[in-house]
């Protein structure tokens, strides 16, 4: 375990002065004083009245309160308030001059981008200017992490030994100041654009037809918060960050609202969840702030990739007053055509368009389609303009809404009134951002290197088919769901799920008695009956398996300086720990938490994958033991052949019979057990701790027996011998 004191000290940047970090021991110092002189003051501490003339307070021995270690000046309460006054505009002012000083950086590099590419300089050291700049953001940002901790853990101490409570109040003004609430993604946007110009991306041609469809492989991710900025800053050195073109500001991200379309009885959810061929998902997406002007009429269809086919994502555009008539079916195709034949769009775009939009509609009225949930979140997608052989977006401040138990009057609205007040149970916080790599490789093209070195950095945890829409309506509407994904048992989600009123969703200890329960959460590949299906029910065995997969992923990166980018991410805070201590003890391993320093968040988990190999280990291992046991009983059946009648050999013999007998039923037990929760894929430990010791013993325990039966004879045969 390691103080938080000490690992503050372990973590100060050497280029940073240790003053312009919190003076976190002296904090604490004080708070310790003013603990040991608490039973002096405690008689006038709910007194609401005060005497001009009475002498002040005395402590034990009847002397007037002092400092108990200096013997001078009386340490209050208010020592305390002015020291953390100080450390919070410490830390605020040299935030705000570090971000000065990046962004006077970042104009001097412009003018010598702009130099170069104007043929005036020779652009030597530019890459090397606009690496040091981003480096120097992550050192600040890690400064920020940091800090942050520091005051959130020295308040909590405070109101944990002291009687008048003030956490609230300063986290409340903490959270008011610019070095937290601060958005400088405005140097995310430049350094993105000045590794564009060094590359010389050059975008695509846009394909701006009517409807568009994709066909890519698709990997979703789960990245902490405290890792955004460098996983944002791994990927802009490749691609550029890509604005939608409806984005306003300088900013490298936009809101982005889809309104998830289901029937009563969520069969488009239930559908998506069990992985069922064909199954589709409909949404309306609008991009940026206010009511929505353009809307995206989307629809992703599942395919198994076993079949040799891929899932589709296919959409089409339309204004916002149009989204009523797709809703009731009287959406004017015609017409719509008639403007596209007038716009030039082929017969082929044409067609292709009309069947999308006729199969859509007709799939909202058939199924009666409602408006149902509702994803929020701010998207950065880093991609070459309209080049989508890699994609990546990284969706943050991610929240789900319910779409049901208002008025749709008629088919006018189809979505929320941001006006009106959502209840708690209608919205759900996801606590962590959602990384996509999408790829469109062409056959015999591999992944790009930096893609595996990002995926391999120990930031990104896979969690396999994610979707935002089984999530939100499985914790919006937990009492019409017949199945739950399997990752709502991660306990990172536990006070996201509980907070929107769904926590009966989530694993009970009787449901962990019961490794089937009376609910499932499905999963692929969790079953190969029913491969869609995941006992419900190991939430404890879950993190311990996410935490194990951290420490591996952890330990690559340590391995491997040679890697740049896993050796800058071990630079820059790749040290984990996961806070065991509410107070301030810290014990050190590596898992996805703030710079070594997690802080009431388990990491996320990760899934276990089988191999065949598995199998074929669990099988030899069987043989193994067999082999003992075989073994074992030729030495017994031996000894019985030869012994004499009566002999304690012949009952050494018998002994040892039982003993193999063990060894045989232990392993066809454990071979079965073993071989079930590999194929259902139980989470967890798949190896017995118990048993072998048992058998280990019984065999200790014949072998001891053996052994001081034959040292007596011996002692006994000499003895006689010698009289």
């Amino acid at each position: 375990m390691v103080k938080f004191g000490a690992y503050l000290a372990q973590n100060i940047d050497p280029t940073i002065s240790v003053d312009e970090y919190l003076n976190y021991n002296e904090l604490k110092g004080v708070i310790k004083r003013l603990t040991e002189k608490k039973l002096g003051s405690v008689a006038n501490a709910s007194s609401r009245m005060v005497s001009l003339t009475m002498p002040p307070p005395t402590d034990l021995h009847g002397r007037p309160m002092t400092d108990l270690q200096s013997g001078v000046e009386q340490i209050t309460q208010e020592h305390f308030f002015k020291m953390m006054d100080r450390e919070l505009e410490k830390v605020e002012n040299y935030t705000t001059t570090k971000v000065r000083e990046i962004r006077e950086e970042l104009e001097r590099v412009d003018a010598l981008i702009r130099d170069f590419k104007g043929g005036k300089g020779d652009g030597v050291g530019l890459k090397d200017a606009v690496d040091r700049i981003g480096n120097e953001f992550l050192k600040l940002e890690k400064y920020v992490n940091l800090n942050f901790t520091g005051f959130h853990k020295i308040l909590k101490k405070h109101d944990k030994n002291l009687p008048n409570q003030c956490k609230s109040f300063y986290v409340g003004r903490m959270h008011s100041q610019a070095w937290v609430r601060g958005d400088y993604s405005d140097i995310v946007v430049r350094l993105s654009k000045f590794y564009s110009e060094l590359r010389g991306d050059h975008a695509a041609k846009e394909n701006d037809t009517g409807s568009q469809a994709f066909m890519r492989s698709t990997t979703k991710y789960w990245v902490s918060t405290e890792d955004i900025s460098k996983v944002k800053y791994a990927v802009l050195q490749h691609l550029p960050v890509f604005l939608q073109k409806t984005a306003t500001g300088e900013t490298d991200s936009q809101l982005t609202n889809s309104v998830y379309l289901d029937n009563s009885n969520l069969e488009l959810y239930h559908g998506r969840l069990d992985k069922t061929p064909g199954a589709i998902a409909l949404r309306l997406r609008w991009y940026g702030n206010g009511a929505p002007e353009t809307v995206f009429v989307e629809r992703k269809t599942h395919r198994d990739t076993w079949t040799g086919e891929v899932s589709v994502k296919e959409r089409f555009i339309i204004k916002e007053k149009e989204v009523k008539n797709i809703m009731a079916g009287t959406y004017d195709i015609e017409e719509a055509k008639r403007k596209m034949k007038e716009k030039g769009k082929s017969k082929e775009e044409i067609a292709d368009w009309e069947l999308l939009v006729r199969e859509i509609t007709q799939a909202v009225n058939t199924k009666i389609c409602v408006p149902t949930m509702r994803t929020q979140y701010m998207r950065t997608a880093f991609q070459i303009p309209f080049d989508a052989t890699v994609r990546v977006s990284l969706d943050t401040n991610l929240c789900m809404i319910s779409e049901r138990g208002y008025d749709l009057e008629g088919g006018k609205r189809w979505h929320r009134d941001e006006a009106k007040p959502i209840k708690e149970n209608e919205i759900a916080r996801f606590p962590h951002a959602v990384l996509e790599i999408k790829l469109e490789v062409k056959e015999g093209q591999s992944t790009p290197e930096w893609v595996e070195q990002l995926q391999n950095s120990g930031m990104l945890y896979e969690v396999h088919k994610f979707s935002k829409f089984i999530h939100g309506c499985a914790t919006l509407l937990p009492d019409d769901v017949q199945a739950v994904p399997y990752w709502v048992d991660d306990a990172s989600l536990v006070e996201s799920i509980t907070a929107s009123g769904a926590k009966h969703i989530l694993t009970s200890p009787q449901d962990e008695a019961d490794e089937f329960g009376d609910r499932s959460a499905a999963g692929p590949g969790a079953n190969q009956i029913y491969p869609h299906l995941l006992p419900h029910g190991t939430t404890t065995e879950r993190a311990e398996v996410g935490l194990t997969d951290a420490r591996t992923s952890g330990q690559k990166i340590a391995g491997n300086p040679g890697d740049k980018l896993g050796a800058e991410y071990t630079n820059f805070g790749m040290n984990y720990g996961y806070d065991t201590d509410e107070d301030e003890e810290v014990s050190c391993w590596p898992t996805n938490c703030c710079y070594g320093y997690q802080i009431e968040t388990a990491a996320p988990t990760s899934i276990q994958k089988v191999e065949p190999k598995t199998f074929f280990a669990n099988e030899r291992t069987f043989i193994h033991w067999l082999h003992m046991a075989v073994l074992l009983s030729g030495v017994a059946s031996g000894i019985l052949a030869f012994s004499q009648p009566g002999s304690f050999s012949q009952w050494y013999g018998v002994l040892l019979l039982p003993v193999s007998m063990f060894f045989c039923l232990y392993a066809l037990h454990t071979f079965l057990w073993r071989a079930e929760r590999i194929r259902i894929r139980i989470p967890g430990r798949w190896d017995d701790p118990l048993g072998p010791v048992v058998l280990a013993a019984i065999m200790i325990g014949v072998l001891s027996l053996n052994f001081v039966v034959e040292f007596w004879t011996i002692v006994k045969k000499d003895t006689e011998q010698g009289l």
